[in-house]
């Protein structure tokens, strides 16, 4: 209940905040690429329901149908403008409104595409038990996963591999450990890992 109410109050206070830069991210996505503002994409949230993940556009029109996977800041899907907003992980901030509407919460494992939960055992389903989040252990340790993909010669066979069963192993572990103030401690974290 208590991480409920604060996962409203701050995405509430976060979109007030930041509705200038909101709107200026906006104007800059849609005049300098072809396309709309934003990108949804089927997630699997809690209980393995799907929803449909908001994000500022980053990339051309119909990239997902290339793969899902980015790799790296020379993915040439990416636009000049979607490389700076994904650094430092501004095309994420539209995810607030997923959290208002109690798809996702602040701190939580980060949703996964239909595709790769398929191949998920019945251990790693545990991540499924919990609303999905904005960040997690997960993403503070690989902040940096479009790199690691993009020097590497098989990138899908990276993610599904090592990537994807080192990050359920940590979303597992964030799981068995939460609390209201290790939260408060990644939500910290994270904005350290994107500034530093």
């Amino acid at each position: 209940m208590i991480k409920r109410l604060f996962d409203i109050l701050s995405s509430l206070v976060g979109l007030v905040i930041l509705c200038p830069i909101l709107f200026i991210i906006s104007l800059v996505v849609v005049s300098t690429s072809r396309g709309g503002v934003f990108y949804t994409q089927i997630r699997v949230g809690k209980n393995s329901k799907e929803f449909k993940l908001l994000k500022f556009r980053t990339m051309k029109p119909d990239s997902d149908k290339s793969g899902q996977l980015t790799i790296g800041d020379n993915d040439s899907r990416i636009t000049g403008v979607g490389t700076l907003l994904r650094k430092f992980k501004l095309d994420e901030i539209p995810q607030l409104l997923n959290v208002i509407k109690g798809e996702m919460s602040i701190v939580g494992p980060r949703p996964e595409v239909p595709k790769y939960v398929n191949l998920y055992s019945k251990e790693q389903l545990k991540v499924l038990s919990v609303r999905p989040g904005l960040t997690d252990l997960a993403s503070i340790e690989f902040i940096n996963e479009n790199e690691i993909l993009g020097n590497s010669e098989n990138p899908e066979k990276e993610y599904v591999e090592v990537i994807m069963p080192t990050k359920l192993e940590l979303n597992i572990q964030y799981i068995e450990n939460q609390s209201f103030l290790g939260d408060i401690k990644l939500i910290f974290r994270t904005f350290g890992k994107i500034l530093g």
